[in-house]
């Protein structure tokens, strides 16, 4: 298999495991653990596994001036990310949080034109003007609340929070994935996420009853810190060598219709019509955002 189709491979993965975990971590929280209890235990577990892991790989050295790219990246894909995807989930429901971190490629594309002066065509504004819709009718006239949904629209914007932040990252790590393997961008990535959420989740990580915890509480645990959080960024991460980043973010549209498969089946959420309004009116965002201009030379800054 060539790399390219690896990479899509990779991303596919990923965004399959990201939508199992929807679900998966809004059955844990807050009754087994707490949003930030959970984070740092996500992040505390993954940079143990990465340091461990790079025993075996050449060691690398970081050039002095992707330190400080290394502490952002981390800062915005390891914290504020999760941090904020793990709280709106704790408020909010696993579809509505499948469908709204869909916008992420239209917020890509936003943050490319900021950030690297990436123009932007008409059809690709429209497409903007939609996705921005769908994820606004969703936080303004959706579910106020719902069992175990308490502040449905708070949750809901800071799933926007999370895309915004999450499209930062990619953004910034792009350059480092071809300078430095992916288990020494992991083990320092997660190192650094450890630090700065350590003072934020270490009064609810130290709340929960480890001894008592369900064995299937554990599994799902897991699963969250293996899967969601080490299998993820990796394959991400190898993915990114090949493809492009608004490409690895185009992946993110596939997680809600799993993520709705995998809700209702599990019996945690139900789709409404609103949300299935939201959800077109996003994929139409992600897709004309996404459509490369006929004469490429639209595309060239002076």
């Amino acid at each position: 298999m060539n790399p390219r189709a690896l990479a899509i491979l990779a991303a596919t993965a990923a965004s399959t495991i990201y939508a199992i975990n929807h679900s998966i971590a809004k059955g844990l929280m807050p009754e087994f653990i707490k949003p930030y209890g959970f984070i740092l235990l996500r992040v505390s577990s993954a940079a143990i596994i990465f340091w461990l892991f790079s025993i075996g790989f050449p060691k690398e050295k970081i050039d002095a001036k992707d330190w400080k790219r290394l502490v952002a990246c981390a800062f915005f894909g390891m914290v504020i990310n999760m941090l904020m995807f793990f709280k709106g989930l704790s408020l909010s429901t696993p579809i509505n949080s499948s469908v709204i971190i869909t916008i992420s490629p239209v917020l890509l594309l936003v943050l490319s034109a900021i950030l690297i002066k990436e123009r932007i065509t008409v059809i690709k504004t429209v497409g903007i003007i939609l996705g921005l819709a769908g994820a606004l009718a969703l936080v303004f006239f959706g579910e106020r609340e719902q069992f175990n949904a308490p502040n449905i629209p708070l949750g809901n914007i800071l799933f926007i929070v999370n895309a915004v932040s999450y499209s930062i990252y990619l953004i910034l790590v792009k350059s480092l994935t071809g300078k430095y393997s992916s288990i020494t961008l992991m083990k320092w990535l997660f190192l650094f996420a450890f630090l700065i959420n350590l003072p934020i989740g270490i009064k609810e990580f130290t709340e929960v009853q480890w001894v008592s915890l369900p064995a299937v509480v554990i599994r799902e645990m897991a699963f969250v810190v293996l899967g969601t959080t080490v299998l993820t960024y990796l394959f991400n991460i190898y993915a990114l060598r090949e493809l492009k980043a608004s490409t690895i973010g185009a992946f993110i549209y596939l997680q809600p219709v799993l993520a709705v498969i995998f809700a209702v089946m599990l019996g945690v959420d139900q789709l409404t019509p609103l949300r299935i309004l939201a959800a077109l009116l996003i994929f139409a965002g992600v897709y004309l955002s996404s459509l490369k201009p006929k004469n490429p030379d639209i595309l060239k800054t002076d």
